[in-house]
């Protein structure tokens, strides 16, 4: 499964106040932004740390999950599926805007990264930041509780002279230890904003998790959610054969309609953008293919596909795959792996 990247979910989407808006993912990057962030974040590496980071944060990865074909299979995934540049679409196009309000009649505003990895999408939402409220002073906490990919975001901020001139505070912890070194202080430190992109799926508490972050927002502020989308492909997918494909990195498969459901139990107003996208998995139905085989064996969280799973199974998740997952188009498969962007109100 694609876990990092959360569950899908077959519930409907909850519109009890709550705004929806679709994003295209043509031609939503200004002049200029679009060249800088391929160059910041073409790097397959960086594309796999930012979501190793999501687990970790959770402290449930299994590192020999993220090694050698998983690997292979999941930069395979990020550099076909352009997620990095679907979630930057969606950071230029409507951020720019809540910051403006977020930022009203504010002379500082601090920031808090929630399983930020290696930086390189804090690091786009901190410079767009920069730009809007230019006059405004800014801190950033990043919660990430992996060393080396800190470092990783730490040698991102000595080599971006924008971001020397924010105070960073860096906590290599889990969010779960975060917590509790919050509650044992005596101030708590209250955030602008908050983001936690594609990092709930390995929480236990989702809505204690949820609950929490939210009790860190100042007043006017707004607390970022991005997951795979409810109804999506990943959604389908892994609600149909839970009891099959639950059974190693994680338990359960939480969609951002399970996300939201969760939202309006705690009273939550939110705003969501649908962002959407697609991956070519026409591959995947060509026997032998490799780089078929590796996309399966990503998506399904299985060493070998073809060998681990019962002939039954194999043929069920393919035609799951196709005819329900995905579209066609000229002659390709393209498969729905749309994200969902949640603005939650403080």
């Amino acid at each position: 499964m694609h876990h990092w990247l959360g569950a899908r979910s077959r519930n409907g989407p909850y519109r009890t106040g709550n705004t929806h808006h679709w994003l295209g993912r043509e031609s939503t990057l200004p002049e200029g932004a679009r060249e800088r962030s391929q160059k910041v974040y073409s790097e397959e590496a960086s594309h796999f740390s930012v979501h190793y980071s999501k687990a970790a944060a959770m402290n449930t990865v299994k590192p020999a999950g993220y090694e050698g074909r998983y690997v292979q299979g999941f930069q395979f995934y990020l550099k076909h599926s352009e997620e990095h540049k679907a979630i930057l679409g969606f950071v230029d196009k409507v951020l720019p805007g809540e910051f403006t309000r977020i930022g009203e009649g504010k002379s500082k505003m601090d920031v808090l990264g929630v399983g930020s990895g290696g930086g390189e999408i804090d690091a786009h939402i901190l410079s767009v930041l920069q730009s809007k409220l230019p006059a405004t002073t800014l801190t950033a906490d990043i919660v990430e509780p992996s060393t080396k990919l800190t470092d990783n975001f730490k040698a991102l901020v000595k080599k971006t002279p924008s971001l020397q001139k924010i105070p960073f505070s860096w906590y290599s912890v889990t969010c779960g230890a975060y917590e509790e070194q919050v509650k044992d202080k005596e101030e708590i430190k209250r955030f602008d904003f908050i983001h936690m992109i594609q990092m709930l799926y390995y929480v236990d508490d989702y809505s204690g998790t949820i609950k929490f972050f939210h009790s860190l927002l100042k007043d006017n502020s707004k607390l970022l959610i991005v997951h795979e989308a409810a109804g999506s492909g990943w959604d389908t997918l892994w609600k149909t054969y839970r009891k099959e494909l639950c059974t190693k990195s994680i338990s359960d498969y939480l969609s951002a309609g399970d996300i939201k459901v969760h939202l309006k139990q705690l009273g939550l107003k939110y705003d969501e953008h649908l962002v959407p996208n697609t991956l070519d998995i026409t591959d995947c139905f060509t026997n032998g293919d490799e780089m078929g085989e590796l996309l399966l064996d990503f998506m399904t969280d299985q060493d070998h596909f073809h060998q681990s799973l019962t002939p039954d199974l194999r043929a069920g998740i393919l035609d799951l795959l196709r005819n329900r997952c995905s579209t066609e188009k000229e002659g390709r498969i393209l498969f729905d792996c749309s994200l969902s962007c949640l603005l939650v109100y403080s």
